[in-house]
This record gives C-alpha cells, sequence and structure tokens, in this order.
C-alpha cells in the first residue's frame, strides 16, 4: 500500500525561487530524511537527484535508479522539508519516448512523494513534453548542457559548448526549455562564457553546476561538497568538509573500543533493578 505524503507547508515554487535577478539561489542534493532536516532551513531548494544511483548505490552512471526508488527517497525528503522547494529528478526511461507514460510518471511522482516540482534532462527535442507537463499545473525545472542520463559511462561526463556549433545548440535548448514553461534551468557542465549567454538569453533563473558565477544561483552534490562521496571529485565541486574522514576516523575509534571492551561502558547499558528482600529471607538474617 503507498504511504501517502505529510501535509506540506512550504511555499510555492515560484515565490521561493523567482523572480529572475534576485538574490542568488542555493540549492543542494537530499537523498534522505537526516540530510533533509540539516539541509531545510539554510537552502532555497533541495533537489533528490538521480546522482543518488551513484552516490548512494555504488552504480557506475545514474541511469540505472528507478522510479520506484526515486519515489521512496523523493517521499523521506518531502516528508522533512517545511522551508525550502523539493524538486525530484525523473530517472531514466520514464518520461522521454511518450508524452503519456511521461504525464503519467509525473502524476505519480508528485501525488507519491508530496514535492513541490520534478526535474527533466533534455532540450529542443524535449520542451513538447515539458510544455505538456506544465500546462497541466505541475512545475518543471529543466536541465541542459551536460546531462548525466545520455551518459553510458564516465567517460560521457564531458564539458560542453567549447564548439560554435555545440555553443549555439545549447542556447537553443535553454530557449526551448524556458518557452516551455520550465520555472528554472539547471546548467551543469558547460564553459563559462556558454553559460553567461544561457543565463542571458532565458527569462528564468539558471541554476549552475559546474557553469558560470553569473548563473542566477548553483547547486552541488551534498555529499561530494562534504567530502562524503571521493569515488571521483569534478573539477568544479569546491569541499567544504571532510566528513567522509571524519566519518572513518569514528569507525576506527568505535572498532579499538569494542575489540578492547571498553565499549560499552557502564553508562551504555541497563542493569535489572535490584530484587527487594522477602520476609523470609529477612527473619533468617535475624
Amino acid at each position: 500500500m503507498t504511504q501517502c505524503p505529510a501535509q506540506k507547508s512550504r511555499l510555492p515554487v515560484n515565490e521561493v525561487l523567482g523572480p529572475k535577478g534576485g538574490a542568488p539561489i542555493v540549492g543542494l542534493t537530499a537523498y534522505t530524511a537526516p540530510v533533509a532536516k540539516r539541509l531545510d532551513r539554510h537552502v532555497d531548494f533541495m533537489l533528490v537527484g538521480d546522482s543518488l544511483a551513484m552516490v548512494l548505490y555504488g552504480m557506475v552512471t545514474t541511469r540505472g535508479i528507478d522510479l520506484e526508488t526515486m519515489i521512496r527517497h523523493g517521499r523521506a525528503v518531502a516528508d522533512h522539508a517545511h522551508q525550502a522547494v523539493v524538486v525530484v529528478d525523473m530517472p531514466f526511461g520514464t518520461y522521454e519516448d511518450d508524452r503519456d507514460t511521461a504525464m503519467a510518471n509525473v502524476k505519480r511522482v508528485m501525488d507519491e512523494t508530496g514535492c513541490d516540482a520534478v526535474k527533466m534532462e533534455g532540450g529542443a527535442d524535449l520542451a513538447p513534453t515539458v510544455a505538456a507537463v506544465t500546462a497541466s499545473g505541475i512545475p518543471v525545472m529543466g536541465h541542459i548542457g551536460l546531462m548525466p542520463q545520455r551518459a553510458k559511462d564516465r567517460s560521457g561526463f564531458r564539458t560542453k559548448g567549447k564548439s560554435d556549433t555545440e555553443a549555439r545548440r545549447i542556447v537553443k535548448d535553454a530557449k526551448a526549455i524556458a518557452d516551455a514553461g520550465a520555472f528554472a534551468i539547471v546548467v551543469e557542465g558547460v564553459v563559462d562564457s556558454v553559460a553567461r549567454d544561457v543565463t542571458d538569453a532565458v527569462h528564468v533563473p539558471t541554476i549552475g553546476i559546474g557553469a558560470s558565477a553569473t548563473c542566477d544561483g548553483q547547486i552541488l552534490v551534498t555529499e561530494d561538497m562534504s567530502g562524503l562521496f571521493t569515488d571521483f571529485k569534478p573539477r568544479f565541486v569546491k569541499r567544504y568538509a571532510e566528513l567522509g574522514d571524519a566519518l572513518e576516523a569514528a569507525v576506527v575509534a568505535y572498532a579499538t573500543e569494542v575489540r578492547e571492551r571498553t565499549f560499552p561502558g557502564d553508562e551504555h547499558v541497563v542493569q535489572a533493578p535490584k530484587k527487594p528482600k522477602t520476609k523470609e529471607v529477612n527473619r533468617a538474617r535475624g
């Protein structure tokens, strides 16, 4: 049986992420309830990204995650977000080919997670689907430039927009997605000048990741910027902490104490209550 998502009290998408030209928009990924609780007060939006395929499940790309998994993680985040907008990635294979299937899957994500919007990767080719979804009243965040779902392995994660032809296509893609009704567009892995052109060309906020400081906002994978995911480090990631090292140090300390039998201590266990003395025992001693 599907669990109903908790009632949300968050502001509408356009009130949080708009209008274009306001204060820079802050975004981070969140895949779990504990992380959502930590991020909620400090960011404008949390993305339940299909990057969880790599970060949490150890997959080589984002293509292997399914809709049911995205819904489970989306619900976990949305149930614990009280301020930040929650956006859920539509996973590979759930929206690209058939518009009716895309609409059904998008509605499922919205209904079963309680999120505020969905995100789709694609340019001009995806614009008709984005237009259909937004016309139904469902907010869509676009994603252009480097589109991880189209990479069959990590060799596909390369910077886009280095040639004039590619740069023109990226700008064209951005305009098409904005005109189709997307409320914001993630611009990933694009050379700085092209990201600037995209930001100038569209009337909706751009969210950069490996793009340009001139984008209207930025997003990073939380596990990347905090040092929890270390399989590889994209050039655009700045590490603000090394939580992976801190976690390993904690594990070493725990393992040492268990082996030395110094953990658990008396303060970590519950002793059985002392049994009251019976009258017979008391008389015998008297």
